[in-house]
């Protein structure tokens, strides 16, 4: 059960839509009641958290970041730099999701500013749990701060 009054946001930086989708289906079968914000790379998710552009300017702050690696354009480690860089933006909890097991991604991201790593599993159930997993911690076990 969420401890949150309003709606828990995630904003899901992705750029394989079958990934997206995952997710989204992820959050879905385990009935968690979040708004997700899918954005396509780390340049998109960073205009829409600073409220760039007539497209955002209404953007809701997320409570957590999902991000992908490997993005074209901006990838997470850049996208990671910026939003930890920047004072207005850098309490936001982001959780990395990718392919990749490459201990050297791992700690890089760990250094950036990450608050968690995990593996996309193959396992289409394996991910749906893994999912679960981070969302009951991340909506009914920590606290996160008020913005809204």
């Amino acid at each position: 059960m969420s401890k949150h009054l309003q709606p828990f946001v995630i904003l899901l930086a992705e750029d394989e839509p079958a990934d997206a989708h995952l997710v989204k289906l992820a959050l879905s079968e385990n009935r968690i009641d979040a708004v997700v914000q899918h954005l396509v790379d780390g340049r998109e998710a960073l205009e829409y958290l600073r409220r760039q552009g007539e497209r955002f300017a209404t953007a809701i702050r997320p409570d957590l970041i999902l991000l992908d690696l490997n993005m074209p354009r901006m990838d997470g480690r850049e996208f990671l730099l910026a939003i930890k860089q920047d004072p207005a933006l850098r309490d936001i909890p982001v959780v990395v999701l990718s392919t990749s097991e490459v201990d050297r991604d791992v700690r890089d991201a760990y250094r950036l500013g990450a608050a968690g790593f995990i593996s996309k599993p193959l396992d289409v159930t394996e991910f749906i749990a893994e999912i679960r997993q981070l969302t009951d911690y991340w909506l009914s076990l920590v606290r996160l701060p008020e913005y809204r």
